[in-house]
């Protein structure tokens, strides 16, 4: 027996906030019951090819929760994980992700992207996965992104590596031992170890 529509709908949102097109056709829903759905006030859709429950409420995350819906392979990075872990006040407009140097940035209408590139080694080191609205997001770790924001320091600013630098370590966010091993496979040592001295 084929289940209704609703059911197959309740089924598919239930383990996550927002569910891309490709997700309600593997529950059996179809693109035009999709907009029907939509138009009846039963789903909303909350970006391109993304939808959720009626009752979907998002959060400060949820940008970053639709950017690793759709991309999952990127990595938070920056100024975007310097928010995640509270560790600075700006709100950067922009979402910042980090790919692979022989990646294709994703294309997305929304949120604005910001895309570095990472080696591969540092693409992988210090890297979480965290849970947010029912969607796994691959963000560097506060002792990385540390290191980041100074090896990315010509886009983000000497002012925020320093500001990171002492935030991670008054908020006991990060170690010395972490940002030092952080800083050398970055490749930024020499730049970060007088900082570093000067401030533990």
């Amino acid at each position: 027996m084929v289940k209704p529509i609703e059911d197959r709908l309740r089924n598919a949102l239930r383990s996550a906030g927002a569910v891309r097109t490709r997700e309600l056709e593997q529950a059996g829903i179809t693109r035009t019951q999709i907009v029907r759905l939509v138009s009846a006030g039963k789903l909303q859709k909350i970006g391109r090819g993304l939808y959720a429950s009626t009752d979907y409420q998002g959060t400060e995350h949820s940008a970053l929760a639709a950017v690793a819906k759709r991309a999952p392979k990127v990595v938070f990075c920056l100024l975007t994980a310097l928010r995640f872990h509270e560790m600075t006040t700006q709100s950067p407009f922009d979402v910042w992700i980090a790919i692979a140097n022989n990646e294709h940035p994703p294309r997305l209408d929304d949120p604005p992207l910001r895309t570095v590139r990472f080696s591969d080694s540092s693409l992988r080191y210090g890297v979480e996965v965290r849970k947010v609205e029912g969607v796994a997001l691959r963000i560097t770790s506060p002792a990385k992104t540390v290191a980041d924001c100074f090896k990315f320091r010509n886009k983000v600013g000497l002012d925020v590596a320093l500001d990171a630098l002492r935030d991670a370590l008054r908020e006991r966010k990060a170690t010395a031992d972490e940002l030092w091993r952080c800083a050398k496979v970055n490749r930024v040592a020499n730049v970060m170890r007088p900082y570093l001295e000067a401030t533990v």
